[in-house]
């Protein structure tokens, strides 16, 4: 359970803030970029349950729950010492990914395959899910270059690459199954 009995803290004046294992790094630090663009996903998918119902805003819910299990994951680097942590760190799991991959097929068998690509838009719904999809992206790659240089959770990564797979389909559910898709033209307006 978290406690917070005051919100500022003064610790981070200097531009360090500390990672989940108290190591203190600078704000700027690949690490803390990466969970802050998924905080900031986060704050997407909340713009995003503004305009849904039903089943989408459940799943919608239930993302915005294993973003923040995916930042207490990569706030926490000491990954060859989980077992020996006094508090073990939270880490995504493969169910989770699991859980998105049976989503997307069950919306994926709703729409008609696409022709074209689609732009960004169509329902108020669409068009955020579409937004949610572009930041997941952003966290992603981000999240693949951190790995690059430091250990990060395998299921983290695939969490984020399927995710944004998840807000794709999500975004034709939400436009009329996709039969109000805005469909891309290439070179419509030469």
């Amino acid at each position: 359970m978290v406690v917070l009995n005051k919100i500022y803290t003064r610790t981070g004046d200097a531009g360090e803030t500390a990672l989940g294992n108290g190591n203190r790094v600078k704000k700027y630090d690949d690490r803390v970029n990466t969970y802050g663009t998924v905080d900031e996903t986060n704050a997407t998918v909340g713009m995003a349950r503004i305009y849904a119902v039903g089943d989408m805003d459940d799943q919608l819910a239930m993302i915005q729950n294993d973003l923040f299990d995916l930042g207490a994951d990569l706030c926490r680097p000491d990954m060859a010492n989980d077992a020996s942590a006094e508090y073990p760190p939270l880490r995504i799991s493969d169910a989770q990914v699991d859980r998105l991959e049976q989503q997307i097929d069950a919306m994926t068998q709703a729409v008609e395959p696409l022709r074209s690509f689609v732009l960004p838009g169509g329902t108020a719904l669409a068009a955020h899910l579409h937004l949610c999809r572009t930041v997941s992206r952003r966290a992603e790659r981000l999240c693949v270059a951190l790995a690059a240089e430091e250990d990060v959770n395998p299921a983290a990564l695939k969490y984020l690459n399927r995710l944004s797979d998840w807000f794709f389909q999500a975004s034709r559910i939400a436009n009329d199954d996709g039969r109000s898709d805005v469909l891309w033209v290439p070179g419509a307006n030469r």
